[in-house]
């Protein structure tokens, strides 16, 4: 009973727990410091494959695992599911190699609302050096199983910001970051037979006024102008965030105000006439990676110029 209300984010939310499941998960989440409060097992062996110092203050408590087959979600379960206490990001220990890898670069996620599609974010935000992610409130909750699932451990490698207003974003940013947004209004492709103009997530409203009954929480009646150019093209000035929208919702108001703001820019993947826009995810992996690219490049180029005579 205990693990099927620990799913529930209504659990996660009133009592700080999480639901882990799987030895990878749970020995990456005990590394990065995450507090296990009690661990089901189905065999002893499970618990040898953790390390035993940081599972001693844990409640160790031996089930059958026909038991764990009815309470997991996996198709294979590993016989081992753990709650744990909530992770805070300002208290977790991230692997050094991740520090070593980081980059002044930060994704914002805005509507992002499949699970799978979160976690596989995630995954790549971790992957490509991302120094944070940031959740605004609409996105699904990072904890929810299936996101865990995706994320691969990416959870326990980079620090994850969740229900954030958009009002905290710029709080939770580097001074002089520029936002830049992935998005899939493409003008030039509007005036292609066919063209479908799509190359990121959910079609936005770009234009300098929008209609009154699609004014935001924040009262702002329009999106304001924001210069386009192709994702490729030189954009990544560190700091810099990337925000990428959701497939049904898109990119919200508040976060083409905060772009225009910082000096940002619509960030256009081009995809072949006619096709529909790119998974969000697909979306999200490509321009940050892209964004790896460039500020390597320039921390290159800046090194070099230091070490000349």
């Amino acid at each position: 009973k205990v693990v099927t209300i620990a799913k529930s984010k209504k659990f996660r939310d009133n009592h700080g727990k999480v639901l882990l499941e799987g030895h990878r998960l749970i020995k990456d989440a005990l590394e990065a410091g995450a507090v296990p409060q009690t661990l089901f097992f189905s065999t002893v062996g499970h618990l040898k494959l953790l390390p035993e110092a940081k599972i001693k203050r844990a409640s160790l408590v031996k089930v059958k695992f026909e038991d764990i087959k009815t309470w997991s979600d996996l198709v294979t379960p590993q016989g081992l599911l753990g709650i744990f206490s909530k992770p805070d990001p300002a208290k977790m220990s991230y692997p050094a190699a991740q520090l070593t890898n980081s980059l002044p670069l930060i994704l914002i996620c805005d509507n992002i609302r499949d699970p799978g599609n979160l976690g596989t974010i995630l995954r790549s935000a971790a992957g490509a050096g991302c120094e944070k992610v940031l959740l605004t409130k609409g996105c699904v909750d990072p904890w929810e199983p299936k996101v865990l699932r995706a994320g691969m451990g990416a959870h326990f490698r980079v620090p994850i910001l969740a229900s954030l207003d958009w009002g905290a974003v710029p709080q939770n940013l580097p001074a002089g970051t520029q936002v830049c947004v992935a998005d899939n209004n493409d003008p030039d492709a509007a005036a292609v037979p066919g063209g479908a103009g799509r190359a990121g997530c959910a079609p936005v409203k770009s234009g300098p006024k929008a209609a009154p009954e699609h004014e935001d929480e924040q009262g702002a009646a329009g999106t304001p102008e924001l210069a386009a150019q192709h994702y490729y093209e030189d954009w990544a000035r560190a700091p810099v965030a990337v925000v990428v929208g959701g497939e049904t919702h898109g990119l919200s108001a508040a976060a083409l105000r905060l772009a225009a703001g910082t000096g940002g820019r619509r960030l256009l993947i081009p995809v072949v006439p006619g096709v529909d826009s790119l998974n969000s995810a697909i979306a999200a992996g490509i321009v940050l990676f892209e964004g790896k690219r460039q500020l390597l490049w320039r921390r290159k180029h800046e090194d070099d110029r230091q070490n000349l005579p």
